[in-house]
């Protein structure tokens, strides 16, 4: 068993997050899907319980699945059909080979000194003119919810800099209010990005 609690908290509550009731991102995945070729190859970084990459393959696209946790890789592959990789993001060793890459609340998880080597790797990942869609709880400083799971928590204007830096182009940021599996009241940043 791990004793990374974050890790902990999936693998021992992976039937129980991927059967949770939760609203599919439909806009951001509409606009995401929208801004792409037909039917292009998407990786989804943390696809937890499948939902999201079941409607990108409804939508035609040829979605690579992937999540750290290897309970709930299998859970996503019951209710997709397919197999997930089982893979953590810092091993993610591609090039040019996406469209897209869709990283909906899963790289809020990744420790703040780890971060720019993870947007490096998405970037190398990416074929040029390639979109990046990721989403966070915002905050200034990392810490852990009441489930003991880390979050890095950025604010926007570190993360559009940290982006920036990396060189990143066509950076949008939006914030909206929402909740998450913890019940808390939470304020997310909406990452879109282009090689």
């Amino acid at each position: 068993m791990s004793t990374d609690p974050t890790s902990s908290f999936y693998t021992d509550n992976a039937a129980l997050y991927a059967a949770r009731d939760r609203n599919l991102p439909r806009k951001r995945l509409d606009a995401f899907l929208d801004a792409l070729p037909a039917g292009a190859p998407i990786l989804e970084l943390g696809c937890g319980g499948g939902q999201d990459a079941a409607y990108m393959l409804s939508r035609g696209f040829d979605v690579t699945p992937t999540d750290g946790s290897a309970e709930l890789a299998r859970e996503a592959e019951s209710r997709i059909g397919r197999p997930v990789r089982i893979m953590r993001f810092e091993a993610l060793d591609a090039t040019e080979a996406f469209g897209g890459v869709w990283a909906e609340a899963s790289l809020l998880h990744v420790p703040r000194s780890v971060l720019p080597d993870v947007f490096d790797r998405i970037l190398r990942a990416l074929k040029k003119g390639g979109i990046f869609h990721a989403s966070f709880k915002a905050g200034e400083a990392e810490g852990h919810d009441k489930f003991g799971r880390y979050y890095n928590y950025p604010s926007a204007a570190w993360l559009e800099a940290m982006l920036s830096a990396g060189g990143w182009k066509d950076i949008i940021m939006t914030e909206a209010d929402g909740g998450g599996f913890d019940g808390e009241p939470t304020r997310w940043l909406h990452v879109k990005a282009r090689k």
